[in-house]
């Protein structure tokens, strides 16, 4: 008996050895990689590509106001590419330190002559009970600071100007009547009403398009919301 055990022995550690070294793998792995998220909010730049030290990530063209989903990325200084689809011009040519376990969003913001990275790390700690967390980012090229309030309640956020990013945020999770105001006043420029924000979620709320856009251009103001969890 002594002597079967020994045996089984011999032939199990090797078996267990192996797996811890392949469970410390997969966590290592994990941890070497963070995620990233690239949104297209550029009203007047057409779809693009997104590469990752030049190798290319997404499969379909990326168009306003779309994003990519989060993508795993190595950790550490990686050179991401905006490229006009199908095409090897860049738009937008930028080298990030990203850290291992770490959330960003790099948005493609401003006018196509003027085409920028906007990069936000993103804070995914889970929500309280009750409540959802909500961030807001001025990305209408010409349009003047604004407030975001609640219909007949609070301000929310004020005097955000064009490029300028709140921290996530909690709010009661329910549904929300919007309003989007010129800083400092009642004037409302935009309505988003049924904005609901559910119970643990995360989300970006966005301003995007022009507040009058140029001939031939479409994309008039309005607010796109990304659930980042």
């Amino acid at each position: 008996m002594k002597k079967w055990l020994k045996l089984m022995m011999l032939v199990l550690l090797p078996a267990l050895f192996l797996t811890a070294c392949n469970d410390d793998d997969e966590d290592t792995d994990t941890m070497a990689k963070a995620r990233v998220m690239v949104v297209h909010a550029s009203p007047n730049a057409p779809a693009v590509d997104i590469l990752v030290d030049n190798v290319k990530v997404n499969s379909s063209g990326l168009a306003f106001p779309n994003n990519s989903g989060y993508l795993d990325v190595m950790a550490g200084q990686r050179n991401v590419k905006v490229n006009a689809a199908g095409s090897a011009t860049s738009v937008i040519d930028a080298n990030l330190d990203l850290v291992a376990g770490q959330n960003y969003s790099v948005f493609a913001i401003n006018n196509l002559a003027n085409i920028e990275p906007l990069v936000l790390p993103d804070n995914l700690a889970t929500p309280a009970s009750g409540k959802a967390h909500v961030r807001f980012i001025h990305l209408s090229p010409d349009a003047p600071a604004v407030d975001i309030a609640v219909k007949d309640g609070p301000v929310l956020f004020s005097n955000r100007s064009f490029k300028s990013a709140t921290d996530f945020t909690p709010v009661d999770a329910t549904s929300y009547n919007l309003e989007v105001r010129l800083a400092g006043t009642n004037t409302v420029v935009l309505d988003l009403p049924g904005v609901a924000l559910q119970n643990g979620k995360i989300y970006t709320v966005f301003a995007r398009g022009y507040a009058a856009p140029p001939t031939g251009n479409t994309n008039t103001i309005g607010a796109q919301v990304i659930v980042n969890n």
